[in-house]
């Protein structure tokens, strides 16, 4: 079930867009994206590397500059930790390659998904420091090791935490206590006494300014540090966090910087997976590339992944490329299965009067368990969790829905858990076998969510009749990307559409190609990812419909065409 509300954000459109030169409905869409006055939509518009703010306002990023440079001269072995996902694979390369340049006697681990679980832990601690390693630095991990990093300490290691993960917190009668690891430096906007003003970096991007930090204090020229800019952009769009801000100035500039890019990595995987460097969007960074990355720490180990960046050879680079997309291929057969598995169990179980789904799915495979959890909640609109048998336990992954932050219900269960940590929108966790139906009554009984919460809503940027459309708005609407979590592409809506012509296409029929006619007689083809059976019913009761849609351009053999893409329809 969806909701269709349309945004109510006032501000002068008119002025916004002579000001900027864009039409005034794109004007609105900034508005929408809570852009607010001339400076914040200029910065939007406009904004570069040089608008980025000062990583010296990070809590604890001298201190731990500090200590990794002294590491550097007293030639003490440094070992970063990081963690098997995108954001880990892009974090390691830029600290690992930033510390190689200064001649850093540094290499770098990566916990093993199955066997170690997510983050640091002590048999990584154990082996480095049996290695002879004397100084660590986590990177997309590390804020909840608690006892992990007293560990370390107490080995006589020297610890630097960079993550940008939520930090773990109890209520006491005295009120909320943050718990931080005591590590010798810790890097993390998150932390409530950190003043810097934006705290939706993802952990890549928090590498890159240690990186600009280090190279800054030690005199160096900063173009040597412009290489990093683009793992940046990768895992900013691969983690989902909110583009905007500094992360939407990081992707802008990563997009650019990427058809230069001399990395035979960068250049191998774009090739397997068929991309053109020139037209490169997030999009392809979130769906084809990240993917790839990804299931090397799903189905491998991300070290693949990783040396794939660190390949100077285009023969290696394209090895290590097509290894990864066949492991991506058959991470999503494997996915397949699973998802079919949790639907079934969901639709003919108990489980479909639960508020909160916990599905427990014995042979999913570990790794996949996050990407199931987000089909099931897209699919039923309730935060969900997927759980499957761990080396010591149940482990999985959850993701949530807005109004509910998955991440402090799970803290209010934590005595049920053996560990957890994440965002308000998605978390890891693990727990014995004997506790998975007492943490789904705890989950479902203490849920607090309103039926409101449970309805999906679509937010409509402007109802916006389709003989509107035209080749100079799609125009001014490049402005407007780089698209993803907070900045999503624009949703128009238009009502009391005729559908004049409707066929469907592709193998399974689920594309559909229509053309609608407005009341005014003025009409647009119209195309679609969905099956037409209900449509092509409505078109034979001469039945008008709803939509919503994205206004593109359909480019074929030199010619230009207006069309919609619909992301949305109600038989009216």
């Amino acid at each position: 079930m969806q909701e269709w509300r349309v945004y109510s954000k006032k501000a002068d459109f008119k002025a916004l867009g002579d000001c900027f030169g864009i039409d005034p409905v794109v004007a609105r869409i900034i508005r929408n994206r809570e852009v607010i006055g001339e400076e914040a939509v200029n910065r939007y518009i406009n904004g570069n590397m040089e608008d980025l703010y000062s990583p010296h306002l990070m809590k604890d990023m001298d201190k731990g500059v500090e200590i990794i440079r002294k590491s550097i001269e007293n030639g003490d072995r440094i070992r970063i930790i990081g963690d098997y996902d995108i954001d880990g694979i892009c974090s390691i390369y830029i600290l690992f390659k930033g510390m190689k340049k200064i001649g850093a006697q540094v290499d770098y681990d990566v916990p093993d998904r199955i066997i170690d679980g997510y983050g640091i832990n002590e048999n990584l601690i154990k082996k480095a420091y049996d290695e002879g390693v004397n100084t660590i630095i986590t990177c997309d991990n590390g804020i909840a090791a608690i006892e992990q990093i007293k560990y370390a300490k107490s080995l006589g290691m020297k610890v630097v935490i960079t993550d940008h993960h939520d930090v773990q917190y109890e209520d006491t009668d005295d009120g909320r206590v943050y718990i931080i690891p005591d590590a010798d430096a810790v890097v993390d906007p998150k932390q409530v006494d950190c003043e810097y003003p934006f705290k939706m970096l993802c952990g890549a991007a928090i590498a890159y300014k240690f990186i600009v930090s280090l190279y800054e204090s030690l005199h160096m020229d900063m173009d040597e540090s412009e290489e990093f800019i683009v793992f940046a952009a990768i895992a900013t769009i691969g983690d989902i966090v909110d583009l905007q801000d500094e992360n939407r100035i990081i992707v802008k500039t990563g997009l650019t910087l990427i058809r230069y890019s001399d990395n035979p990595g960068i250049k191998a995987l774009l090739a397997i997976n068929d991309l053109n460097p020139e037209a490169l969007t997030a999009y392809h960074i979130g769906f084809v590339i990240g993917p790839c990355l990804n299931a090397s720490g799903r189905l491998d180990t991300a070290k693949r992944a990783i040396e794939l960046f660190l390949s100077d050879e285009r023969e290696i680079a394209e090895k290590y490329a097509g290894e990864l997309k066949a492991l991506n291929d058959e991470r999503k057969k494997i996915t397949q299965i699973a998802t079919d598995k949790a639907i079934e169990l969901v639709d003919n179980t108990e489980l479909c009067k639960d508020k909160v789904l916990v599905v427990y799915i014995s042979d999913c495979h570990e790794s996949v368990a996050g990407i199931v959890a987000g089909r099931i909640k897209e699919k039923y609109y309730r935060p969900t969790i997927v759980l499957t048998d761990g080396e010591d336990g149940l482990k999985g992954s959850a993701r949530s829905i807005e109004g509910y932050n998955i991440f402090e219900k799970l803290l209010e269960c934590k005595s049920l858990l053996t560990k957890f940590g994440g965002h308000p929108m998605a978390a890891g966790l693990s727990l014995p076998m004997e506790n998975l139906n007492k943490l789904r009554m705890e989950l479902n009984t203490n849920h607090g969510m309103s039926e409101d919460v449970l309805i999906e809503k679509i937010w409509i940027d402007a109802p916006m009749p389709i003989d509107y459309v035209s080749f100079k708005l799609i125009e001014d609407m490049k402005v407007l990307a780089p698209f993803g979590k907070a900045n999503e592409k624009p949703v128009f809506a238009d009502k009391n559409l005729t559908i004049r012509q409707i066929q469907s296409l592709g193998k399974e029929g689920k594309f559909t190609k229509m053309y609608l006619v407005n009341n005014a007689g003025n009409g647009i083809e119209a195309v679609g990812f969905f099956d037409s059976t209900e449509l092509k019913e409505a078109y034979g009761a001469n039945r008008k419909i709803s939509c919503t849609y994205y206004p593109e351009i359909n480019e074929y053999r030199g010619n230009r065409k207006l069309q919609i893409c619909i992301t949305g329809y109600r038989i009216e």
